[in-house]
């Protein structure tokens, strides 16, 4: 009796210890979330604030990484859509590169960018962004899509060439919220 009493004894403070490392773990956790959770509405930012170095990197973070999407990554900026093309998507974006912008006329660029042309340039980047993730294996010649901005853009194929309005899609980069197929042009709406 004596000796099964010890057991429980030793067993019951065991139980007591561990679950006393659970509940201070937890605390800490839960005190290291609210921090981050207050650090975030501190400083205004949204999912493209959330700072996470083991996760694939998402469509921003991706655009950001690219020498080749510098302008279009100052467009997302002053579209204000970081924080929407940084959440869970799956999107596709097709993403025209410093290039392409170099293409429009004069000025166009510079003036989009300007506070007073947002909803403008929110219009052109939605034109450019779709709602679920778009293969390229999985498009078919004269398909047609729905953009965020509420046109369509048309897919044709020529060989194992796959466009988009007539652009090329030049590579196709997976992220861990949709896909990014970079063209040479800047897609507008009709």
């Amino acid at each position: 009796m004596k000796t099964t009493l010890k057991y429980l004894l030793v067993a019951g403070s065991i139980g007591l210890f561990s679950c006393g490392s659970q509940t201070e773990a937890k605390t800490e956790s839960n005190s290291e979330n609210n921090t981050e959770a207050t650090a975030t509405e501190a400083t205004g930012a949204g999912q493209s604030g959330v700072q996470d170095a083991t996760s694939n990197p998402n469509i921003v973070q991706v655009a950001i990484g690219s020498k080749d999407h510098t302008t279009l990554v100052a467009a997302v900026k002053a579209g204000e859509l970081v924080d929407a093309l940084s959440n869970a998507g799956p999107f596709t974006v097709f993403a025209p590169t410093n290039a392409a912008f170099d293409k429009l006329p004069a000025g166009t660029v510079d003036g989009l960018l300007k506070p007073e042309k947002k909803e403008d340039l929110q219009n052109i980047l939605g034109y450019h962004t779709y709602v679920g993730a778009l293969k390229v294996e999985y498009m078919n010649d004269n398909q047609e899509y729905d953009m965020v901005y509420g046109g369509k853009v048309k897919i044709t194929k020529q060989g194992d060439k796959t466009f988009v309005n007539g652009s090329e899609i030049i590579t196709s980069i997976t992220t861990a919220n949709g896909i990014i197929h970079v063209i040479g042009d800047v897609l507008l709406p009709k």
